[in-house]
């Protein structure tokens, strides 16, 4: 059974930091795009950030542009995003997503193109 596993959310003040992480079990990622995207009350599920396979690629939303780092580490099949600056308007469940296709170029930027997602992490940013 492919799990992703999201932990390092959590209730920071404006202006602090958060790190998420996210691990593959079941399936290796390690040749797949990997992304972060996010859902705030009452809207919809939004893209954050993404990553290549070959982690030469990387591609952010605008609001987060500047303040967020994706990263990964292909032999411990996990994903980060450093949150850096975080502002209320951060507040969301965190969700990991990962690409079911291998070797591609490109970044999906739309939850559609993903098949396999994590259980979510709570981030609060209290002003």
């Amino acid at each position: 059974q492919v799990q992703l596993v999201e932990s390092g959310g959590g209730l920071v003040q404006a202006g602090g930091s958060l790190r998420l992480s996210c691990t593959a079990s079941g399936r290796s990622f390690s040749n797949s795009a990997m992304s972060w995207f996010r859902r705030a009350p009452g809207k919809e599920r939004e893209f954050v950030a993404g990553i290549n396979w070959r982690v030469d690629s990387t591609y952010y939303a605008d609001s987060v542009k500047g303040r967020f780092t994706i990263s990964r580490d292909n032999a411990k099949d996990t994903v980060y995003l450093q949150m850096n600056s975080l502002k209320p308007e951060d507040t969301a469940v965190y969700y990991c997503a990962g690409d079911r296709r291998s070797f591609t170029a490109t970044i999906p930027d739309t939850a559609a193109a993903y098949d396999y997602w994590g259980q979510g992490t709570q981030v609060t940013v209290s002003s």
